[in-house]
């Protein structure tokens, strides 16, 4: 899961609705949980929910961006903060694994009491939610796609790391960051690339809102300063 820079908030909203642009001029036009890139029906997300926390309601650091289905996975559930892991907050590229597949994971080398808020958000996004899921409440209805564009992701990437190995040129990397941005998907093409520090670096680059304090020079992942990992 990328992890994002949000910044300060640009204003102050009357509706949270009005902070839409502001959130996506920042963060991109991509999902903050699922990451995929949505044209249209991105909504701004209230990480503690708006219904529970009215005062939240309009305040920035309470913003994410949300696709339809991760915002409905989340709903209405009560959310304590330091019990999950969060893009804004966390390195979270170090926090979840991607698989052949495009499957989402926790990783496996965290620490237990870590990998469990890792896992706790998994679960209230529905990132867990798979055809192959051996829980049927956790299959996902016809309407959610996530893991079809994941597995399709994971595939467009894997052909795009094929292609850079018989044509390493300036061009083939640019193009394949542009196929990226595209569709979203950052944390399976920084997986897919993990032995190729410069199209880490271009993929960083072009993604607006990745935050640079969560890699050093060399990309690789470090500790978000006050985060949980």
């Amino acid at each position: 899961m990328r992890p994002v820079e949000r910044g300060a908030a640009p204003k102050i909203y009357a509706k949270y609705q009005d902070a839409g642009p502001d959130l996506q001029s920042r963060l991109g036009d991509y999902c903050s949980y699922c990451e995929r890139q949505i044209e249209t029906n991105l909504a701004v997300e209230h990480v503690q929910p708006k219904s529970l926390e009215p005062a939240l309601g309009s305040t920035w650091t309470n913003f994410l961006l949300g696709c339809v289905n991760c915002n409905s996975s989340k709903g209405d559930q009560p959310v304590s903060v330091p019990d999950f892991l969060w893009p804004d907050l966390d390195n979270t590229l170090r926090a979840f694994d991607y698989g052949p597949g495009g499957l989402v994971k926790s990783n496996a080398t965290l620490d237990p009491a870590i990998r469990a808020k890792a896992d706790a958000l998994i679960t209230l996004t529905g990132l867990d939610k798979d055809p192959g899921n051996p829980s049927p409440a956790r299959r996902p209805t016809d309407a959610d796609k996530r893991w079809l564009r994941r597995q399709e992701a994971w595939q467009k990437a894997e052909r795009c790391r094929a292609i850079l190995a018989s044509q390493d040129t300036p061009e083939t990397r640019e193009l394949i960051v542009e196929v990226a941005k595209g569709k979203g998907m950052f944390s399976i093409y920084w997986a897919q690339f993990a032995h190729d520090a410069d199209m880490r670096k271009r993929f960083r680059e072009a993604f607006v809102g990745t935050a640079s304090i969560c890699f050093d020079h060399a990309e690789n992942l470090q500790p978000r300063p006050g985060g949980q990992v």
